[in-house]
């Protein structure tokens, strides 16, 4: 009887969880799904009924949103800062943790504490002072050279970018790097291989899945980031980022009620990141395993 009782238990178990994973899978991939059949759909179709399929394949609202909309350039410009944000990232955060998680000196333990502060601070939060001060440089620089520099420039707002997400990157990788043997540095230490060389060619390499893992959500959060770059990127006729360049295509289809375009607008915004999930879909989830299992 109790072993009925617990094969019981384990079956209303199962089937609650794959119903609420069905749920969950059918609010996620619902709302997906008509965005993307709304971004195909001719303006006149939505003033019928919003759920029905196309008519047809009108490619035509994603040719007016790269083109009439600007999106292709926000896009560009996302592209731009996100590549530098995560090449300047990664080329910080990785010697960084590294040191920290398989070095002892003075000094480490306070450089652990300020980083494991830095994982509280909410980088909304701090994106005003970190404009004003980006305004007084420009003002040095107007007075001395006449133009600024800090404001309205993808370099600037990728180096923000990156430096904001070094807390939460230096802790994970450091974290990760901290579970891996030390037998294989001293046997690179004995064949004459360096501090460096060392680094690169033996750990980074075995830390492959944990890298992957920090990029994919570095590169969610940089790409879909809006405050800070709407912030940075102040110019009405400068750079804009995506997320920026999508709110305002929100706010002027209001008007103009060019829903087609405005759906596709989305579509190019989600596109990117549903591309690269699927890429290092593996790789991630064999990451997040294997921190889970060794942290």
């Amino acid at each position: 009887m109790e072993q009925t009782k617990k094969l019981s238990g384990q079956v209303l178990y199962k089937i609650f969880i794959y119903v609420a994973l069905g749920l969950l899978a059918v609010t996620i991939i619902v709302p997906v799904a008509w965005v993307f059949m709304a971004s195909i759909k001719q303006n006149s179709e939505f003033y019928g009924n919003p759920w029905a399929i196309p008519a047809g394949v009108y490619l035509q609202n994603f040719a007016d949103a790269w083109g009439k909309a600007r999106m292709g350039e926000y896009m560009l410009n996302s592209v731009l800062v996100t590549a530098l944000a995560l090449a300047i990232l990664l080329v910080v955060a990785l010697p960084a943790s590294y040191v920290l998680s398989r070095f002892e000196f003075r000094g480490r333990k306070f450089l652990n504490i300020l980083f494991m502060g830095g994982l509280f601070i909410n980088v909304n939060y701090i994106v005003v002072p970190i404009f004003l001060m980006l305004v007084d440089g420009d003002k040095m620089l107007k007075g001395l050279f006449g133009s600024g520099f800090f404001l309205n420039n993808i370099f600037v707002l990728a180096l923000v970018y990156a430096a904001t997400a070094l807390p939460f990157t230096i802790y994970l990788l450091s974290s990760y790097f901290a579970t891996l043997p030390h037998d294989f540095e001293e046997a690179a230490y004995i064949d004459g291989a360096g501090y460096f060389a060392t680094m690169v060619k033996i750990i980074f390499p075995m830390a492959q899945p944990s890298i992957i893992t920090v990029i994919l959500f570095n590169f969610l959060s940089f790409w879909n980031e809006y405050i800070i770059a709407m912030t940075l990127l102040s110019d009405p006729n400068g750079s804009k980022t995506l997320p920026v360049g999508l709110m305002q295509l929100i706010q002027a289809q209001q008007a103009a009620t060019q829903y087609g375009q405005l759906y596709a607008g989305l579509v190019l915004v989600m596109l990117p990141t549903l591309i690269l999930y699927m890429c290092v879909q593996k790789k991630l989830t064999q990451g997040m395993t294997l921190g889970g299992l060794k942290g």
